[in-house]
């Protein structure tokens, strides 16, 4: 909102200075010192701001037009990325995925296991996906939210060596507490990991790497947070609910 009023602010200041320009007397044009000292940007100045007092819609109408803009802009970015990056996003070998290998809509899941934003729409993902056999997530971990983000990261990866990606993902996911160390390798150990094992394994240097191509992926796509999903070629920001999903997939179907 204060970039909105920011760019406005600029905009009426820069109208009122022609403005000022008129009200001077015939056939003479006001330099900006001639205003500055005549004082008529002051008195343009709390005119701007009555009128916007008086018209508060105005700042509304300036802030939904800014997000439309930047929505436009966004979306375009994203589109090109989308297009340029195919690959990563859906061939990905040491990506971890669920769901049906072969079906006819992937859905690209970007996600950090301590977002609470992430946590339900995991359980969009996974009810949307038990629900329909065509249909394949990749998983692109983005851990943005500090240390604990990594490491569960880390285990979630290295977990897919003991064929235990899903469980770990899932138990990671609806943990609705603190993540630290510890606790990351408590939800390792009952969904039946080999804890000693796991913890060798988060040390492979490609997993690091991994994450490192996920981050600079999301950068060429614009995610600016998690979630966020790429869904047969659209780019979807921020979490979505089941129904969403669904119409999501079906509209990638469709195209």
């Amino acid at each position: 909102m204060r970039s909105v009023l920011l760019v406005l602010g600029a905009a009426l200041i820069g109208g009122g200075a022609l403005l000022a320009a008129g009200l001077t007397a015939p056939g003479r044009i006001a330099t900006p010192a001639a205003a500055a000292d005549s004082g008529e940007p002051r008195a343009i100045g709390r005119q701007i701001r009555e009128y916007l007092i008086a018209n508060p819609e105005v700042l509304v109408e300036a802030m939904q037009e800014l997000e439309r803009k930047q929505d436009t802009q966004r979306d375009a970015v994203a589109q090109k990325a989308i297009r340029q990056h195919k690959t990563e996003l859906l061939s990905d070998p040491d990506s971890p995925f669920s769901g049906n290998a072969n079906g006819d809509v992937v859905v690209v899941d970007f996600n950090d296991y301590q977002c609470p934003y992430c946590k339900r729409a995991h359980q969009a993902v996974k009810q949307v996906v038990a629900a329909d056999g065509k249909v394949k997530v990749v998983y692109k971990d983005l851990p943005i939210l500090g240390e604990p983000s990594r490491i569960a990261a880390l285990a979630a990866l290295a977990a897919a060596k003991q064929g235990k990606h899903a469980p770990l993902h899932d138990a990671l996911m609806e943990f609705g507490g603190k993540l630290d160390r510890a606790r990351i390798l408590e939800l390792a150990a009952s969904v039946g990991l080999d804890v000693a094992l796991l913890e060798k394994d988060m040390e492979d240097p490609k997993f690091k790497q991994l994450i490192d191509r996920n981050m600079a992926l999301a950068g060429a796509l614009g995610v600016r947070g998690t979630p966020a999903f790429v869904i047969g070629d659209q780019f979807v920001p921020g979490a979505v609910d089941a129904a969403a999903l669904k119409q999501l997939i079906a509209d990638a179907r469709r195209r």
